[in-house]
Order: C-alpha cells, then structure tokens, then sequence
C-alpha cells in the first residue's frame, strides 16, 4: 500500500538527482548540525569575524595574536552550521486536477515535491507538507525516515477539489511557521497577483526562503482550440459554451497580462520562482532549480 502511494517517486531520477545538494539561499535557524549557514556564530573552521571580548565570553575564543597587535582583546567567531527546514505548500484545488489521468497538474507537483522532500531527508535536513485540502494538512518538518514516510503518505492521498484557498493558506503558513525554513509553492497560481504579492510578503517579512513552481500547460497558454466548445470552471463546476475564434485574441492578451504581472511579482519580491510547462520533464526541473541554489565559489 505504501508503495502504492507514493509512485510518484522514481528511484532512478532520485538517484541521479542525489548529486547535486538542496541549499538554502539564505541563512537558517535549525534545531541541529547541517550543511546550511546560521546566524548564528558556532563553532565550525569557516571564520566569520572579529568582535570585542565582554565579560562573560568565553576566554578560551581570545584571539591571543590579535591582543599582541592591539594590546585589545578579540574574539574570534566562526560560521555555524545547521539543518534545513524544508515546508512543502501543495495547492490543492479543482483546477489542479487539469490533464489527463495519471499526469494532471497534481501528479506533476507530486512528483516535485516528493523528490524535494526525499532528497532534503537524505541530506539530514528536516521536511514538512502544508496542503491546502479539506481537511487541511499540516504536517510541520521534522527528521528522519519515519517522518519522511508520513509527508510522502499523506501526499499520496491528496485529491484536487474545490475553489482555491492558496491566499489564505499562504497567510497561514506565514504565521504558523515561526521558525526561518524553505518554502516551497507548488500551484497554478490562479489567482490575482497583487494578492498573491501580500501573501509572498508576508512569508518573506517572517525571513523565510520562499520559491515557487508555477506549473502551466501550453494549452492554457496558447488557447488553440479551432471550433466552439463547452469549457468548464474546475473549481466551481460552471459550464461556458464558447466560440474560440470569438474570444482567443482577448484571452491571450489577459493571459500575457497576467504573465507579466507574475513576472513583476517575482522581480520585486525576491522569490525563486520557475514556471514550469506540465511537458517539461521534472527531473529537468529539479536540476536547475538545486543548480541555480548552488552558492558560488567563495561564497555561503
């Protein structure tokens, strides 16, 4: 059963995807040792500054060669080291449900999320799945297999249905999850973008790590039907017989609209965003979204 429910894992994509590390691209606030920065100072051989000894600092930190140039006293600071917290926000309303069985919009974020999650457990990080279903899901991130088991369970069990509640979850999350993480958003987006923008500023005002994969079909974007046809709302259930060659020209210009509106989010908010067409393949994906978090030589 439970490998049932989680097919949407493919080991040989995990194994070629385990070579490349999931960094945070800011610093973090774990609960033990990790690969990522901290702001706070500790004690690993990456040096990070000097700063003046007061009472209490633990002598044994005294820069002894610094006090030979200065006749002052120092104390040498180092970089600490510490996990990741991974939180996976999973949209989970009807229009996710879009494409065909075994490869909607929901499939295709499964696949990204669970190889997040797998590879953040495998790295000592901590993973955690928010969805927007009903009943919500909130599982806060934790370590180990055990855990690891449990988000990928429960994420094999979510079904698209309903209106969107991504706005109201997005704000949710914000205030539940106090502690600095990487936030993840696997959703269509269909939503106004100035709302969108207060919800990722909010997430961003709690100095969380937040990127988003905005999963499109090519269908939605070119709109190329050639005869009239009956569309059908996938959060609302309304029914629309329409004439394409009537409407196709105003609705690619609201969606270019809508695309450069995105665009004018991510430029002002700071979010690692990809757009992702449902053809692409995830692996893809996946790798330059680790590649493009890789920090550059030199830097942490």
């Amino acid at each position: 059963m439970a490998e049932e429910k989680r097919s949407f894992l493919e080991p040989a994509v995990l194994a070629r995807l385990m070579a490349l590390p999931l960094h945070a691209r800011q610093t973090m606030l774990g609960s033990v040792s990790g690969k990522h920065r901290s702001p706070v100072k500790g004690s690993s051989l990456e040096f990070a500054q000097y700063r003046k000894y007061v009472p209490g600092d633990d002598t044994r930190r005294l820069d002894w060669r610094t006090w030979g140039r200065s006749d002052r006293f120092y104390i040498k600071e180092f970089e600490a080291d510490t996990n990741l917290r991974l939180c996976l926000l999973l949209d989970t309303s009807g229009s996710m449900g879009f494409g065909p069985a075994g490869a909607t919009r929901l499939d295709y974020a499964r696949k990204l999320a669970g190889t997040l999650a797998y590879l953040a457990a495998q790295q000592g990080d901590a993973a955690g799945l928010w969805s927007m279903a009903e009943p919500a899901i909130e599982i806060p991130p934790k370590r180990g297999a055990s855990h690891l088991g449990l988000v990928l369970d429960q994420m094999g069990t979510i079904q698209p249905l309903g209106g969107t509640t991504l706005l109201a979850a997005l704000h949710n999350a914000a205030e539940k999850i106090r502690q600095r993480a990487l936030i993840v958003i696997l959703s269509d987006f269909f939503v106004p973008p100035i709302e969108l923008k207060s919800a990722i500023q909010h997430l961003r005002f709690r100095r969380h790590d937040v990127a988003a994969f905005h999963l499109l079909d090519q269908q939605e974007l070119d709109f190329d039907f050639d005869r009239p046809a009956r569309f059908v709302d996938m959060e609302g259930g309304e029914m629309v017989l329409a004439d394409p060659s009537l409407i196709a020209r105003n609705y690619r210009e609201a969606v270019r609209q809508y695309l450069m509106e995105m665009d004018e989010l991510v430029r002002t908010t700071g979010m690692d965003y990809h757009r992702v067409k449902l053809h692409d393949r995830y692996e893809d994906v996946l790798a330059r979204f680790l590649l493009g978090r890789t920090p550059k030589r030199g830097s942490r």
